[in-house]
């Protein structure tokens, strides 16, 4: 599941040479919190709006991905009584749990969640596409089209090949801001 936080550059340019994010909200830290506040895809322009409309520092909103984590997020209430609940990170976020880091600008300019949504889609059935088209070109130049063993062991090499490769353009691209 993707969670967002609004986050300065210079706390998350911060993170990446530690390793880990550990501003909780503008101007305060995990160990004074007690957890990270994020939001659902929904949330994060209202979040914007209410605590860094006013802010005079370039900000980026970080798609977090929970299973990366290694840390709990509990949904509590964003207000005491409040109704409405907010993902909270129950400890440091490692920079590879950050799938993203978007200017925020840009994500404001965004028609909707629905365009950055979409084009997260459309990249993951890009690679599913291409993982066949290997699997497929390896069966038949290694097997033929008949079905025997060397088809699939053809297959399997197309597969393993494009895994490597989407394996290495993923890496890559977590060392991105």
């Amino acid at each position: 599941m993707l969670v967002f936080h609004v986050a300065t550059a210079a706390d998350w340019a911060q993170a990446r040479r530690d390793g880990a994010y550990t501003t909780s909200t503008r101007g305060r830290t995990l160990a004074e919190e007690g957890f990270i506040h994020a939001s659902r895809a929904e949330q994060w322009r209202g979040v914007h709006a209410r605590f860094y409309a006013d802010a005079d520092e370039p900000l980026l909103l970080l798609e977090i991905d929970t299973d990366r984590l290694g840390c709990p997020v509990v949904e509590e209430p964003g207000e005491p009584g409040g109704t409405e609940t907010f993902p909270h990170i129950q400890g440091p976020v490692p920079v590879t749990a950050v799938v993203r880091a978007v200017p925020v600008e840009e994500a404001l300019a965004a028609t909707s969640f629905s365009a950055l949504f979409l084009r997260e889609v459309l990249r993951n059935a890009a690679i599913g596409f291409a993982l066949i088209i290997l699997s497929a070109t390896g069966a038949v130049m290694v097997g033929g089209v008949d079905g025997g063993p060397e088809t699939l062991a053809g297959a399997a090499g197309g597969l393993a090949v494009g895994l490597l490769v989407v394996w290495l353009l993923l890496r890559r691209g977590r060392r991105r801001p």
